[in-house]
């Protein structure tokens, strides 16, 4: 309860309005998320955490912006309301279950945000994955900045750990040093979510979904697939389909999943430990074993 109050007082200074009330809201193994009615019957969604990493939600407030900034038919984000060093204040969103009009609006919407792209391959900032530092320094390719930005810290990262063995953190290197080759078809930097799992996909009671917790940047559109088909999403077979046929994807892209699935494994293996180290090392073997699959 004293943690609620002090939410309600410190969204009302930030707002300049005052806190009806409070309600805790379930998900989220980082931060605590909690529903503020404010007086006059608004609510809004407030994503807390005591000591976050300097610069934590002014990151995420300007990943959720740029993302918005797609232009017409992309994916629709919350509007950011206020956000300091302990907190994001984001516009309340009605939820429904996801029907399959919805998903496929989903997918065709997420094609419009990965069409408008970006400057380059990464950010103008490094941004964080969970409460984990996310280098976003720009790389002159998409393999090299794969390689140097998503494999390579959390593979060294997972591995001082104890999360990952020596012979699965040796079979992804071997795949750091193939991926000019397995990357697939040379493509323009996309606008990415860059934590696209379907927690983070708001299904709204309007039709439109929302994204959220984005770990924003230029990047292969493949990566966010790649992670959305990771964890599984609801309707996932109509979101592919929609997206597909609105920006169809290169030939073998499916077969090139396990590639950009490795750094969403070796960044749980780093969070969490448990068995993604060995998926990490089972997806790497995988991958060199059939490299001309995957050219």
């Amino acid at each position: 309860m004293a943690r609620l109050a002090g939410i309600a007082a410190h969204v009302a200074a930030l707002l300049g309005t005052q806190v009806h009330s409070t309600s805790p809201l379930a998900g989220g193994d980082i931060c605590l998320a909690t529903r503020v009615r404010l007086t006059g019957g608004r609510s809004v969604f407030v994503k807390s955490k005591a000591g976050a990493p300097e610069g934590f939600f002014a990151t995420e407030a300007r990943g959720l912006e740029w993302l918005a900034e797609a232009g017409e038919g992309a994916v629709r984000t919350p509007k950011v309301l206020a956000h300091d060093a302990e907190c994001l204040v984001l516009e309340w969103i009605e939820t429904a279950k996801p029907s399959r009009d919805a998903a496929e609006r989903f997918g065709r919407a997420l094609a419009a945000t990965h069409r408008s792209g970006a400057d380059g391959f990464g950010a103008s900032a490094d941004g964080f994955t969970g409460t984990l530092a996310l280098p976003n320094e720009p790389a002159e390719t998409w393999p090299e900045f794969f390689a140097a930005r998503r494999i390579e810290p959390f593979l060294r990262s997972a591995f001082n750990r104890g999360a990952l063995e020596g012979g699965d953190a040796k079979a992804i290197v071997q795949v750091m040093d193939q991926l000019a080759e397995l990357a697939g078809p040379p493509e323009k930097p996309a606008r990415l979510h860059g934590d696209l799992w379907s927690g983070n996909i708001v299904w709204a009671t309007d039709g439109q979904p929302r994204l959220v917790d984005p770990a924003a940047y230029g990047g292969h559109r493949e990566q966010d697939l790649a992670m959305l088909t990771l964890f599984g999403a609801p309707q996932l077979d109509r979101i592919v389909s929609a997206y597909d046929d609105a920006f169809p994807l290169a030939d073998g892209w499916r077969d090139r999943l396990p590639i950009y699935q490795l750094h969403p494994l070796l960044v749980h293996a780093t969070i969490f430990g448990g068995g993604y180290g060995a998926r990490a090392g089972a997806a790497a073997r995988e991958i060199v074993s059939a490299p001309r699959a995957r050219s």
